[in-house]
Order: C-alpha cells, then structure tokens, then sequence
C-alpha cells in the first residue's frame, strides 16, 4: 500500500510538474561562438537570451559560449545538424558543403556597404538560403554581422595588388578566399584564427585580414604596422538551431524565438558598426598606419579578382549571383 501511494504521489507530482510551467525546468539553448565574450556576436547572443528570458519568462535558458569552447565553427555547426547542440553562430563557409548557394557570401566585392547588407539579410535572398538549409536538419534564426575585412600587415603600406605582392597573409581555409589572394599578389597561408597572433609575432607570416573588431579585439595592432581598409569580403555571423528541436517547440514560442533572433541581429549589426568606427580611431591612436583606399584604388583591387567570379558562377549559380549583385545595387 504504502508503494502505491508513493507512486499516485510521484505521478500528481508529475502532472503539477508538466500542467505548471512556473514549476518546469527551462529548455537549455546553448549558442557556440568562435569569438570572444566582447565580440558584437557574442553579445547579440546575450542579448537573445535577454529577449527571450522578458517575453517566455523561465520557458528558455540561453547559455552564450565563446572562443570555440564548443568547438570550431565547422565542429559546432555539424553538432547543431546532428542535434548534439542546441545553436551556433558561425560564419558562411561551414554551411558551403551542405548549401553551395552560400559561397556567394565570399565573393570578394560583391557586398558594398553595409546598407546592401541588410537588404540582402533581410529580404528574398537571405530568406531562399535559410529556407535551403532546412531539408539539411538546421533552421537559420537571424543573420548577425562579422562585416567587411580589411588587410593588415607588417612590411608595407597596401594601396594597389602590386603591393601585395610577395605577401604572406594568413587567411581562413577557404578555396574563394585562396584563389581571391592569389589573384592580388599574396601567397596565402591557411591557419586556425587561435595561431594567428603568434604566427605574426614571430613573422612566420606577414599579415592577416579580418574585420576591424576582430582586429582590434585580438590585438593585431601590437604585431602589426598597417592596415588597408580593403572590405574585399563582407561576411555574415549566422545564427542557426537544430530544425528538429525548433519544430518541437510550440508555435507561438517559435514566433517569438525568430522574433527575438532578428531583434538581436539589429542589435548585433548597430554595435559592430559602432565598434567598427570606433576602433578605427583607436588603432590609429595606437601608432597603426591605417590606409583609407580610394574609389580607383579600389577597383583595381576589384578588376584583380574578376576571374574568381568566373570561377564560382557554375558552383553558385548565376541566377543567384545576378539576383545578389542587383539586391546590392537596389541598396545604394
């Protein structure tokens, strides 16, 4: 007897449990980043939990992690696919193997400011490549911005691909990013972002590029001596979850969790730009020579890496690039 009602006890426990939702654990949602915890992308992504903590009180706990605790990019976002992990926010290249459509996000030039962005981001575009993701087991939430990389150095001011010529620039693992440097004069040299600083310090390269916070934040200026403002590539931060586990949830939580996704982007995307500005000043305070390109300094960097959209136009595919390059020029 006295089993029995240990068990009808256990059970009405359970259902006060389940039919109270003050009384039931959250849902852990934790987020992967490479970056640092004073990354823009680090803190978009507390700034979800935030949201979300205010509109589904002690439905959802977000748990932001950074520099690559998680894993890498390419680890943490395969994790999110598999179901191991809940989110990521990752750059474009982990996602080329699994939607080659997203490729065009590193074709140098093809993003030309930040206004382009958006509407790429947050139009037909960057809807079609996150409705593309979904048959592979993930659910694009928002799209934060990394921004565009400019190129740093130690040897010599960079205002023409002459200059580049001889170069060791450390660059991501990526075949567009490859063939792009190449095309201006460098020698590329793949590395994990973690053996950057080193490598620079003790001149086993001679540059990196990377977007001004990303520059700023990892404190390249203490090893470095110039940097170009190139904006050769502008690259989105994605923040994704697992399909499954977003379709799990109730409908009206999945609205509010995509809304709470795209108020963080437009919080995430006005702080690196702030910060974009902002540390531009402060590198050139720290004694950088930072080198403001012109219009026709530009362009010959751009007419440098125009095979590389030849190249790419059968991966990609021109309706695609054609339906980005007039999204772009829409914006200006």
């Amino acid at each position: 007897m006295k089993k029995t009602w240990i068990l009808v006890l256990t059970l009405l426990l359970g259902i006060g449990l389940a039919a109270d939702p003050a009384l039931a654990q959250p849902k852990i949602l934790k987020i992967s980043n490479g970056v640092n915890e004073q990354h823009p992308s680090y803190l978009g992504g507390k700034k979800f939990g935030e949201i979300l903590a205010a509109k589904l009180p002690g439905k959802y706990d977000v748990q932001v992690y950074a520099n690559a605790q998680l894993g890498d990019d390419v680890r943490a976002t395969e994790g999110v696919r598999m179901g191991t992990l809940e989110m990521v926010t990752t750059s474009a290249s982990p996602l080329t193997g699994l939607v080659p459509e997203f490729n065009v996000f590193d074709l140098p030039f093809i993003v030309t400011s930040e206004k382009a962005a958006d509407a790429i981001y947050d139009g037909p575009v960057g809807a079609k490549l996150g409705a593309a993701l979904e048959p592979k087991g993930i659910k694009l939430l928002a799209y934060y911005e990394n921004g565009f990389r400019q190129l740093t150095n130690s040897v010599r001011e960079v205002k023409a691909p002459a200059d580049m010529k001889g170069l060791k620039i450390r660059t991501m693992q990526n075949p567009i990013h490859l063939e792009a440097f190449r095309a201006m004069g460098a020698n590329p040299t793949p590395m994990p972002f973690s053996e950057v600083f080193t490598a620079l310090q003790q001149k086993t390269i001679d540059g990196q590029e990377n977007p001004i916070p990303t520059i700023w934040l990892s404190k390249f200026y203490e090893v470095q001596k110039y940097v170009s403002l190139t904006g050769h590539v502008y690259g989105p931060h994605i923040v994704l979850i697992n399909k499954k586990l977003f379709d799990s949830f109730p409908a009206e939580d999945q609205k509010i969790i995509a809304a709470a996704a795209q108020e963080s982007a437009l919080y995430q995307r006005a702080l690196n730009r702030k910060m974009n500005s902002d540390f531009v000043a402060e590198l050139k305070k720290a004694g950088i020579t930072v080198v403001e390109l012109t219009a026709e300094q530009k362009k010959a960097f751009q007419d440098a890496v125009a095979p590389v959209y030849a190249t790419w136009e059968p991966k990609i595919g021109k309706a695609l690039m054609d339906e980005f390059k007039t999204t772009v020029e829409k914006a200006k």
